[in-house]
């Protein structure tokens, strides 16, 4: 595997194997990888000739200063879990190399970004098609892999390149868990031994709220996963929201949609875990 920091010289290599009609995958990652990142690294490798793989905390998808300074940085550690996955290429640019100057322009794919993360983090999501489209214009990938615990971007990203054209497929991911349930996440390493045992309460209540669906009405199913919420200790509620998977909009009945999602969002301490369940 090779290391890159520029786009100029990652460009270089990919165009020789573009030339040599080699098929080029892609998986954004803002490093701290964890089993839910090698998941993705490795269905890129084995779908792609060549996988390129980014390493770049984005400063333009915080909202929040001390979660960006917070947001933990291993790019070694991230580079020995790249090679033993089979990727060709780790690209871990500046921010500098990726923002020269600064970045304005503005993204909108209301109403797909108006709810959920997109009212409580404003910005986050147009940052997040900044550095995606970047990296796009960038490693012009065949494929890019993302995964579905970010459920909300995974559909605001498939949004853009279909009004942008991109010419590649976007491929979701399921959600990698530890054996005990929670959703793997770079923020987990924040969370102390207490706290990640209260953690496990947010994977657990949606668990059960699937059960509970079967025979409750969809304002009883968010009634009983705010309750259970509020009463775990070290947790603390943003937003539960039961939504149509394909426009992200809230539902009333389960009639409404076929595809019924779970979206939820938790401060455990002070880390913010997000997750989500298909009903």
């Amino acid at each position: 595997m090779k290391t890159v920091h520029t786009i100029k010289e990652l460009q270089a290599a990919l165009s020789t194997l573009r030339k040599e009609g080699k098929t080029i995958g892609l998986v954004p990652t803002m490093g701290a990888l964890h089993d839910g990142h090698a998941s993705l690294v490795k269905r890129c490798v084995a779908e792609n000739d060549v996988a390129v793989v980014s390493v770049f905390v984005n400063p333009t998808q915080f909202n929040d200063k001390n979660d960006l300074a917070k947001y933990p940085r291993t790019l070694e550690a991230d580079c020995r879990l790249l090679e033993a996955c089979g990727a060709a290429f780790a690209f871990a640019p500046s921010v500098e190399e990726m923002y020269p100057e600064p970045d304005t322009r503005h993204f909108s794919y209301a109403p797909l970004d108006t709810v959920m993360e997109g009212a409580f983090r404003p910005g986050h999501f147009n940052g997040v098609c900044q550095i995606v489209s970047k990296l796009f214009d960038a490693v012009q990938p065949h494929r890019a892999y993302f995964g579905e615990k970010d459920f909300q971007q995974l559909a605001i990203i498939r949004e853009m390149v279909r009004q942008m054209h991109y010419p590649l497929e976007i491929v979701g991911c399921p959600i990698v868990r530890e054996a005990d349930g929670l959703a793997l996440s770079s923020r987990n390493a924040r969370l102390n031994a207490e706290e990640r045992q209260n953690a496990l309460k947010i994977s657990q209540t949606l668990f059960e709220s699937r059960t509970f669906a079967t025979s409750h009405t969809v304002a009883e199913t968010r009634q009983f996963v705010e309750e259970a919420i509020a009463a775990a200790p070290g947790l603390r509620l943003e937003y539960f929201e039961l939504v149509d998977g394909h426009t992200l909009q809230k539902i009333a009945d389960w009639k409404d949609t076929s595809y019924a999602v779970g979206c939820i969002t938790v401060f455990c301490g002070e880390v913010r875990l997000i997750d989500n369940i298909k009903y």
